[in-house]
């Protein structure tokens, strides 16, 4: 008969026992080795033991395995396991990949601003960080255009606590916007932009249901262009309302605008 062997290991040496999460779909976690973060995709079955695929925010995948310990979630290390078949399913998540919070109220609106060029940019904005923004208290306003961009900069009178953010379509070397944004160098703004004509090319092509969006000859006006070489009918608002309903969440965008809008949020709401 084997004798039994006391473990001696010291009780500060020992690792304590990590609480299980159910990887229900969208949960967000990062795996503790690689420090990958993704939301959960699904979760496999395999000869090897359960593996969890996991999606960044860019739209990358990974498949780790489902070990003891081997993920954080907010901060805290815990052990992931297959959630129970027929389990309540619920959102964790905001359509930004952001915590959700249920029964969360609206803050008072900050005095710092994040502003877009168009009607277009703040609904899209709207729609995925939507819930972000009022539980952070940051109002996005649109300005029809940035031509006169460092008066309205003047006029909003920007300080310490109350910061302003600047989303500009077509932020590339050499253009129209790049020029106007440079003569902004105020320390409490910060001007950031993608690199598309147009937020309608934010949206991924897959998301819209095309292969790729059309080339517009120069001289032409974009959105039209667009709607011609898609046949749609020629009515810019009807289309952009067909790309818009094709947004649910951050993983239907593009990481070029994906990002610049973290950014200007993180900007608007840093402490004083």
């Amino acid at each position: 008969m084997r004798s039994y062997q006391p473990d001696l290991t010291p009780p500060w040496k020992k690792s304590a026992p990590a609480p299980e999460v159910p990887a229900e779909t969208d949960l967000v976690v990062e795996e503790a080795v690689t420090g990958f973060c993704g939301a959960v995709i699904r979760c496999e079955k395999t000869a090897e033991g359960p593996t969890v695929t996991l999606e960044d925010r860019f739209g990358k995948h990974r498949v780790f395995p489902m070990t003891p310990r081997g993920f954080l979630l907010e901060g805290r290390v815990v052990t992931l396991v297959r959630p129970s078949a027929g389990g309540p399913v619920r959102p964790t998540r905001t359509a930004s990949g952001s915590v959700a919070v249920p029964g969360a109220r609206a803050r008072v609106a900050r005095a710092g601003r994040i502003y877009v060029e168009g009607r277009h940019d703040a609904e899209l904005v709207e729609r995925v960080w939507g819930d972000d923004l009022r539980i952070e208290g940051v109002v996005v306003e649109y300005l029809e255009g940035i031509d006169d961009l460092p008066s309205i900069v003047r006029e909003f009178a920007p300080a310490p606590d109350a910061r302003l953010g600047v989303l500009v379509d077509h932020l590339v070397p050499g253009s129209k916007e790049s020029r106007i944004a440079a003569q902004v160098s105020d320390g409490n703004v910060l001007v950031v932009g993608h690199p598309y004509i147009d937020v309608w090319e934010a949206v991924k092509p897959s998301s819209v249901g095309i292969a790729a969006w059309p080339v517009v000859p120069r001289g032409q006006d974009w959105k039209t262009g667009v709607c011609r070489a898609l046949g749609w009918p020629e009515n810019t608002g009807a289309a952009w309302q067909r790309i818009l309903s094709s947004v649910r969440s951050y993983r239907d965008l593009q990481p070029e605008l994906l990002g610049r809008v973290e950014e200007l949020i993180d900007f608007v709401t840093l402490p004083d």
